[in-house]
């Protein structure tokens, strides 16, 4: 066992170690900033999640601002605690990344909208069940259908064309989370909001589960240096979604964002203690436009194929 795996193994948070790019800065300061960097991301969740619900707010500007929120600490942790410099997004990529971020958001909105066309609001004002039971089934739902849409994304060709968007950069960060391709977003995050809807989820519950599924979602793609050690196999992290973006495809599973558990059931749980992708990105990065070609990007699962190569007789 190497340092950096003696300095995780049986922690929850790293210890100090030398990198010479990943997470250079190693003072007092910093590793505090590591060990509170997470729980006070899952404070927030409680905390916004508990006025939300006691004063009766708006999910429709509540999910919106929370999410600015999100982005704008993590941004700010890349920059103090960074796991690797040379990921943070250059002049050319956030012009790139704002572009798809706004897509982003279109396709999020334009999936809401098709639920709502689809199964009306239905979803009850007030929970049918206690919410301490609500909550937890409707994250439990959403995350496993969640899981599901994105493992298919990876196995199935027609889907990978659209997914595969996301796993252009080399690198993970905040920013370039939101690099996707819009119908990739839409299918994804209605299959997840009609399942919630048809089950019968109150609006409370899927508001609560909405933000834990936000925030979780640009934590395990953030730039960080932060690390979970045991609670890895219980909530996603970016440990294990570096590992996800990885070229190494024998280690690139978890597909969940926001638990683990689905990873551990369904065999795709690849994480240990010190390990790290070499690189990330496409294993074959010629099978897809780069990051700066936005528009072949959109266009590309409607491009055909090139034809296979005849083989040595």
């Amino acid at each position: 066992m190497d340092e950096r795996e003696r300095a995780a193994d049986g922690e929850i948070y790293s210890a100090d170690y030398s990198v010479p790019e990943k997470g250079a800065v190693r003072n007092s300061s910093s590793r505090i900033l590591r060990a509170v960097a997470y729980p006070v991301l899952l404070l927030a969740v409680v905390g916004v999640a508990a006025f939300a619900l006691l004063l009766r707010w708006d999910p429709a500007w509540v999910s919106p601002l929370f999410l600015i929120g999100v982005i704008g600490y993590l941004a700010l942790l890349e920059r103090l605690i960074p796991y690797d410099r040379n990921w943070h997004p250059g002049k050319d990529e956030w012009r790139w990344y704002g572009i798809y971020f706004l897509l982003t958001m279109a396709g999020s909105g334009l999936a809401q909208l098709l639920v709502a066309l689809a199964v009306g609001l239905i979803a009850p004002e007030e929970p049918a069940r206690h919410l301490g039971a609500e909550i937890p089934g409707a994250l439990l739902t959403g995350s496993l259908v969640s899981y599901a849409v994105h493992r298919l994304g990876h196995r199935n060709a027609v889907l990978w064309r659209l997914h595969g968007v996301h796993h252009v950069p080399e690198k993970v960060n905040v920013a370039n989370n939101g690099v996707n391709h819009v119908l990739d977003i839409v299918l994804a995050q209605s299959l997840v909001q009609l399942a919630l809807a048809f089950v019968g989820f109150s609006r409370p519950a899927v508001l609560v589960a909405g933000l834990f599924v936000a925030a979780q979602g640009y934590f395990v793609h953030a730039n960080i240096d932060v690390r979970i050690g045991p609670l890895n196999h219980l909530l996603a992290s970016p440990e294990q979604h570096r590992l996800h973006h990885s070229t190494d495809l024998s280690e690139a599973g978890h597909y969940g964002s926001d638990l683990s558990c689905w990873d551990h059931l369904f065999g795709s749980f690849t994480w240990r203690p010190g390990r790290e992708p070499t690189a990330v990105g496409l294993h074959d990065p010629a099978s897809f436009p780069g990051t700066g070609e936005i528009l072949a990007a959109l266009l590309h699962p409607w491009r055909r194929r090139p034809a296979p190569r005849p083989g040595p007789e």
